[in-house]
């Protein structure tokens, strides 16, 4: 019996049709295995991973491997992506013990729900010293039968050693101008400075940490850190991980030079990735840099936007090979020399080629090039590559698409409505803001539960318009109220400064730790062998510096005190870990930046339809300083009262005119009708 064809996850549907016995992770199955006296063999994935779609197809859809996977396991498939709680945890155990991990992982559990062994992808024969699936199932089964007290032994000592790594920042300070000084440095030490980014392969674009080098030139004027953000960026946009014809980023490069991308597009990359090309554009003006933001931008909509509004989670890996029919990796997005030449005839086929690096020894694999644009190709004729890109585009829409996963996820969905909203005023797309909108509206609609009865909740997931079972986690909270806040600065609609608050509210009420440390999961949340708790990035913000960079912003907004020293709580991670790793604390580190600028605070106050109001919240918008908070509405005398926007509390017009006021560290700057003048109080500060 298969007990996923009911659920809503698109990666357990894929499993719905396995002869694997599979259960969704629920107190039922870990019932069945103490009435049968069997262990749990617990396999997570998701369903852009392409390993995870081999060992499937290897082991899973193999029925003498399922015949014995049933006779002697209960079986669990998990999306890591609908319980990155449980992924999470049983993820630190595996990297614990083997320094470590990846997707599939596979965890055998004892019936209390305790690992015992662990691994990632095993093949179906013994292959460069991992050992066969079966035989990993045969020895595990070894083990349970004739030494169920080492069993035991081993999975205490390994759920004790988890409980000892328990996170101990609460004590630390707030970090300062030295430790993200000496966090820069350490940047400096492992940034690869002939091709962008940090460390070798595989290589991983380093968004969060592209906002701390711009946040950190910002307030220092550093222009090394602006280089290496700008020529980060630039290696990538150039290189195979971006998608040169559609727009959008790869999940990571396969080698150092950014050639060869794991070809799924995940939504957090590109909503985090768009808004650092926004940023960046913002800071120089790169041209480069505007298109990447837009048509990142334009991609996520025009293939990763759902019927209701929300975005989908990831674009697939593999596809059909149009001209094997085989399914494999990269299929939709490499091309042949001759393949050029079938689509645009001799002449265009022989420049597209040189232009985007397709070479007839190919850059992939079997001859095949992902395309690029090599800093050495031809100098061409904008509007010629502008009439290949298309016609290439074209052509390549008629291959079989990859599949997508349509879940949405409320953090990824978050981090896209704040991009999207920046880019639209950046950029002056108003479509941009209303997509935004639309996947704000979404969530608010299917995503939050506050039904009389039982306490309000943020849901992880939805498809189909439909909300999935699973709680949100912090990441949710954090990475949807950081949305919210950006989709209030840019609409001047006071409801989504609301919405903020009252999702970091649940978040100071249900996350947070005496010591002002922060929870992964709710305090009522499902409890597990241990409640998670990661500061550090993984591909997208940490929960805990997600939810404290959106603190320190509506903190900004309403004045709260309680707040400002939730942020300066959680920040003590940043002093303790910043200095030593900053690759992968990022987002702490840009949050410490805006938090040591003030962050500034800045209220434009105007009618409508008056265009010098227009002029300055546009300049309030695209002012570098690090974190500052932008309010816009109707002038409100003092004997108005508050509205929607506290900053806009009491602030008037000058003259007459449309007026901006900024204040940081409880100083405020003299009101301006000047875009100009507004600017330059929202530029840098020099020492």
């Amino acid at each position: 019996m298969n007990r996923l064809a009911g659920v809503t996850s698109p990666y357990l549907l894929q499993h719905a049709d396995n002869p694997v016995d599979w259960w969704p992770w629920e107190p039922e199955a870990f019932e069945e295995a103490r009435r049968r006296n069997v262990p749990v063999l617990l396999s997570v994935g998701y369903s852009a991973c392409h390993w995870c779609h081999v060992m499937a197809h290897e082991s899973f859809e193999d029925e003498p491997t399922a015949a014995y996977m049933n006779e002697h396991f209960v079986n669990i498939k998990v999306d890591r992506e609908e319980r990155p709680d449980v992924d999470a945890v049983y993820m630190e155990a595996v990297q614990a013990a083997t320094g470590q991990g990846g997707w599939p992982m596979t965890v055998f559990l004892t019936t209390d729900a305790e690992p015992f062994y662990f691994g990632t992808y095993f093949p179906p024969e013994p292959r460069h010293g991992m050992p066969s699936f079966m035989q990993v199932l045969e020895g595990v089964r070894a083990a349970w039968v004739g030494r169920p007290e080492e069993v035991a032994e081993v999975a205490q000592k390994i759920v004790r050693d988890l409980a000892g790594r328990q996170l101990d920042y609460g004590k630390a300070g707030t970090p300062g101008a030295e430790e993200l000084a000496q966090a820069l440095l350490g940047l400096t030490r492992e940034y690869d400075a002939v091709r962008g980014g940090f460390g070798g392969a595989p290589k991983f674009p380093p968004s969060m940490v592209l906002e701390f080098l711009l946040r950190h030139h910002a307030r220092t004027g550093s222009e090394g850190a602006l280089q290496m953000a700008a020529d980060t960026c630039e290696a990538m946009a150039r290189g195979g991980i971006y998608d040169q014809l559609g727009g959008g980023f790869a999940r990571y490069s396969v080698d150092r030079d950014w050639v060869v991308p794991h070809f799924e597009k995940m939504l957090y990359d590109n909503a985090l990735l768009c808004r650092v090309y926004a940023h960046l554009w913002r800071a120089t003006g790169s041209e480069l840099a505007r298109r990447v933001a837009l048509e990142t931008a334009d991609f996520m909509v025009r293939e990763l936007r759902t019927a209701q509004g929300g975005f989908a989670s990831a674009l697939d890996a593999d596809s059909e090979d149009p001209l094997t029919g085989e399914h494999v990796e990269g299929a939709y997005y490499a091309w042949t020399p001759a393949r050029l030449r079938e689509v645009l005839g001799e002449d265009d086929g022989a420049l597209a080629a040189g232009y985007f690096g397709v070479t007839e020894e190919g850059t992939f694999e079997h001859g095949t090039s992902v395309l690029q644009l090599p800093q050495d190709g031809p100098a061409v004729d904008a509007e010629r590559i502008a009439g290949i890109r298309a016609r290439l585009l074209a052509a390549r829409a008629e291959r079989p698409a990859p599949g997508r996963d349509d879940k949405v996820v409320a953090a990824w969905n978050g981090l896209a409505i704040a991009a999207l909203a920046e880019c639209g005023a950046y950029f002056e797309r108003p479509d941009l803001v209303e997509r935004a909108t639309e996947a704000a509206d979404l969530l608010v609609r299917v995503h939050f539960d506050a039904a009389a009865g039982r306490a309000p909740r943020l849901s992880r997931t939805s498809k189909d318009g439909h909300v999935g079972a699973n709680a949100g986690v912090l990441e949710d909270y954090g990475d949807v109220a950081e949305g919210f806040l950006a989709l209030a600065a840019v609409t001047g609609e006071g409801v989504w400064l609301e919405f903020a608050g009252f999702l970091l509210d649940l978040v100071l009420d249900r996350f947070t730790a005496e010591d002002g440390s922060l929870y992964d999961t709710a305090h009522d949340a499902e409890k597990l062998i241990r409640r998670p708790q990661d500061p550090t990035d993984t591909a997208a913000p940490s929960g805990w510096t997600a939810a404290a960079g959106a603190l320190l912003s509506y903190a900004a907004h309403t004045g709260s005190q309680a707040h400002r020293t939730a942020v300066e709580q959680a920040l003590g991670v940043v002093q303790a870990l910043g200095p030593r790793v900053p690759r992968f604390i990022g987002h702490g580190l840009s949050v410490a930046e805006a938090l040591l600028d003030g962050p500034r605070e800045v209220a434009v106050v105007g009618h409508p339809e008056d265009p010098a109001r227009a002029a300055l919240h546009r300049a309030a918008l695209l002012g570098t300083a690090p974190g500052a908070v932008v309010a816009v509405g109707l002038p409100q005398p003092a004997e108005g009262g508050e509205g929607e926007f506290p900053l806009l509390a009491e602030r008037t017009l000058v003259r007459d005119l449309p007026a901006a006021y900024v204040c940081r560290h409880f100083v405020c700057a003299r009101p301006t009708t000047d875009p100009v003048e507004l600017a330059e109080q929202l530029g840098a500060v020099r020492p």
